[in-house]
């Protein structure tokens, strides 16, 4: 995920989160078994910086198949 994806995805489910916990205080708690875990992965997918990052393989050296 790019950076505008991760920043709109993530923007999204922390509103959505925020709104379910909101509601869940005027109307029933179990709505909370819902609105905690949404914004909990929301601030994950936002401050994930490492997702872009690459890895190099290490079975492979120098550009060529070991086999």
């Amino acid at each position: 995920m790019n950076t505008i994806s991760r920043t709109i995805t993530g923007t999204a489910l922390i509103i959505l989160g925020i709104i379910l916990i909101s509601v869940s205080v005027k109307e029933s708690l179990w709505i909370l078994i819902y609105g905690i875990p949404i914004t909990l992965v929301g601030l994950f997918i936002l401050f994930n910086k490492r997702e872009d990052k690459i890895e190099s393989r290490r079975d492979v050296k120098g550009g060529k198949r070991n086999e």
